[in-house]
């Protein structure tokens, strides 16, 4: 398909309510206050819908998902998952939402609509306090992984550009 067929979804998943859980959630929020896309590419906060989002993503032909990832690594760390990676994942999430999330891409195949996926995640310093505010250590991270959404976009020939900031609100990250 061209690219400007393909439906493209960037999707922010995770918990604002517990800190660096919530950052695909904040990485979304600072996505659609800095940038304006095509009427083919939606930008979703996914929040923890996990399998409740089966049929948002199904719409996808393209998936960037951005989510907090344990991997054992050291907090701030960047990953890109794709491919085989991320069935390998279901095993080291730690959260009920990144599981369900999972199993939700998983059942796409019933629907025989499987988005070609690709996660941009970071190591969470702290997934556990209750808290609106991303640690220091992961709230650095948010534009290197806005940086990893864009040279996504870059790689499926997605146009973006700089949007109106005034016209989002902004929320502490």
């Amino acid at each position: 398909m061209e690219p400007s067929t393909r439906q493209v979804m960037i999707l922010g998943v995770g918990c604002i309510l517990y800190s660096d859980e919530g950052f695909g959630v904040r990485v979304i929020e600072e996505i659609q206050r800095r940038y304006e896309f095509p009427d083919y590419v939606s930008v979703v906060d996914g929040g923890v819908l996990g399998v409740n989002l089966l049929g948002v993503i199904s719409q996808a032909d393209d998936l960037i998902v951005v989510d907090a990832v344990r991997n054992k690594g050291e907090p701030g760390h960047m990953y890109r998952l794709a491919g085989k990676q991320i069935p390998e994942r279901i095993r080291a999430k730690n959260s009920l939402h990144q599981v369900d999330f999972l199993e939700a891409l998983t059942l796409c195949q019933a629907l025989d609509k499987v988005p070609e996926t690709v996660i941009v995640g970071i190591e969470p310093k702290d997934i556990d306090t209750m808290s609106i505010e991303l640690t220091p250590t992961t709230r650095s991270k948010v534009d290197a992984a806005i940086d990893m959404v864009l040279a996504e976009l870059d790689r499926l020939g997605v146009p973006y550009k700089r949007g109106k900031t005034e016209d989002v609100p902004r929320y502490p990250i």
